[in-house]
């Protein structure tokens, strides 16, 4: 009998797995019928539920230098209270020793930053096409103050702290008490760029990122118009580009990229809101259409002076870091309770994440393993019950019902490894990876935000991976970090600076996540129904 059972399981196993990838997000229940039903079977599909331990950390300070984007403007979440984004970046020229010709003179200086967008429709008209934005924030109408200066800060490519053998990072100093300084943090000092800014070259008091294609006419009617993609695409001040770029020709200064560094320590784009209210946008400073083009003219020759057109572009392929100011004014927030875990799981951006333990309430035993752990151990491998098999494994928490109702339809609850700083096993052995949508990328572990009839917003982790490892293959009781991502593809790390117990980076898209929720906890004086908890589903022999 219990070689039948043995070939008969692995069968049966499958068929469960399939019924439950079927069902998705909705809850386990009995499948019967007249040919498989609850007493036809030889085995049994119970439930087993586990209390976890999950806590809150604060975020002072994270890296925010070379994010794979950048915000830039004003979000007011109505749970936590304002975030302001700016922008430092370096620029490099794509061309170095550059011949600008005879009584060269600049006719005009564009930067452009494209959004994220796509394409909503079919053409307007003639070469029209509808756009919408992928990464807007806050009231997409609301308009916020934009000045550009020129940047005195020299963003230095490696670490002196550390022999020049490391990458320099940069960290957000975005809870300081000034909130209308923008700053960042090295390992060893406070960098206050607004002390650093040199000329203003560009402002608007009433900035409002726009869906719309811009359109590009010529002086030469026999020329068509032009359409770009929705992006931030400014005129700028023409004075400093002629004394620092095209006066410099035959120099060393744009000779190499080092050099050119050093002259011109590229852009601050600050931003201030307006009557405490604005809207923010992601901004794609890696494509490569983000430029500075300088637009001159210069005579044909020494002997004719008709004049001829021509560019010099600068690209943002250098250093660039999103500067955070935080006025973080409804909540108060602050490292958690690791003994009896938390009520309220604060989840925002560079300010807040969650932890969780999975056995760590428990006492260890005398190899420092939790007794919760080792008690599974012994029930699924060690044991008489050798016949059981998990198929899936659930962290299951709730948004928090007290906290004020918040817009989160294109955010995702993104679960990684605290102790190895990379997703967790079961991220790798999700196929459904969705490059183009990462709102619909990795469904099947991350789960979706699911809405339950009494209004509560609920969301499923499956780590089922992660737990066959820790009981099966005996691996490392690692903790779990939960953040808000709006791209949960990213999976690069921003590093914390100074950290003192063991968390010691987050995963970057949550950087650029503006964004916050607040989740109910583990603390026993949560609701039985909302409180955070493991819900393991496993198959057993009768």
């Amino acid at each position: 009998m219990k070689k039948t059972f043995k070939a008969f399981l692995p069968t049966c196993l499958i068929l469960f797995i399939a019924f439950s990838i079927m069902g998705c997000d909705k809850d386990f229940s009995i499948l019967e019928s007249d040919v498989i039903g609850e007493n036809n079977t030889n085995f049994e599909t119970p439930d087993k539920t586990i209390a976890v331990s999950a806590y809150n950390k604060k975020l002072d300070s994270v890296q925010i230098s070379n994010l794979a984007s950048s915000l830039l403007g004003v979000y007011h979440d109505p749970l936590y209270g304002q975030t302001t984004a700016s922008i430092v970046a370096q620029l490099t020229p794509a061309s170095f020793n550059p011949d600008f010709g005879i009584k060269p003179a600049i006719d005009s200086v564009v930067l452009k930053i494209p959004y994220y967008s796509k394409v909503t429709g079919t053409n307007l008209e003639s070469g029209k096409t509808p756009y919408a934005l992928d990464s807007i924030f806050g009231n997409p109408e609301a308009p916020f103050k934009l000045s550009i200066y020129q940047n005195k800060y020299f963003l230095r490519d490696f670490n002196p702290s550390e022999g020049f053998e490391t990458q320099q990072r940069y960290y957000s100093n975005a809870n300081n008490a000034d909130k209308t300084i923008n700053s960042a943090l090295t390992e060893t000092s406070v960098i206050d760029f607004d002390s650093q800014k040199g000329a203003l070259i560009f402002t608007d008091n009433n900035l409002v990122p726009s869906n719309k294609q811009i359109r590009l006419t010529y002086t030469d009617s026999t020329k068509t118009p032009e359409f770009l993609e929705p992006s931030l695409r400014l005129k700028l001040d023409t004075t400093i580009w002629h004394t620092e770029i095209i006066k410099k020709q035959g120099t060393n200064v744009l000779s190499n990229t080092n050099n050119f560094l050093n002259h011109f320590r590229g852009l601050y784009l600050k931003v201030e809101p307006i009557a405490n209210d604005g809207s923010m946008v992601l901004l794609n400073l890696a494509s490569s259409d983000a430029n500075v083009v300088i637009y001159y003219s210069k005579d044909v020759s020494a002997t004719d002076a008709t004049r001829t057109q021509g560019t010099y572009t600068l690209n943002f392929t250098a250093n660039k870091l999103n500067t955070f100011v935080n006025d973080l004014n409804l909540v108060t927030l602050s490292n958690g309770n690791k003994a009896t875990g938390d009520q309220k799981l604060y989840l925002k951006n560079a300010a807040s994440m969650a932890i969780v333990d999975l056995f760590g309430n428990e006492d260890l035993d005398k190899n420092g393993v939790p007794d919760q752990l080792e008690a599974l151990r012994e029930e699924f491998k060690d044991g008489e019950y050798q016949d059981r098999l998990i198929n899936e494994a659930q962290l299951i928490f709730y948004e928090d019902i007290t906290s004020p109702e918040s817009t989160h339809e294109y955010d995702r609850i993104y679960a990684y490894d605290v102790n190895n700083n990379a997703p967790l096993i079961d991220y790798t052995f999700d196929e459904t990876t969705n490059t183009n949508n990462p709102i619909s990328s990795k469904f099947f572990h991350l789960g979706t935000r699911i809405e339950q009839e009494t209004g509560v917003w609920k969301y499923k982790i499956r780590i089922t991976e992660h737990l066959n490892n820790l009981i099966f293959k005996d691996s490392t009781n690692t903790k779990i970090g939960l953040v808000l991502s709006n791209n949960v593809n990213y999976t690069n790390n921003a590093l914390i600076l100074n950290s003192n117990d063991g968390v010691t980076s987050i995963p970057a898209a949550s950087v650029i996540s503006p964004r916050g929720t607040i989740l109910s906890g583990s603390n026993e004086a949560v609701n039985a129904d909302r409180r955070m908890l493991l819900k393991l589903f496993f198959t057993k022999s009768k």
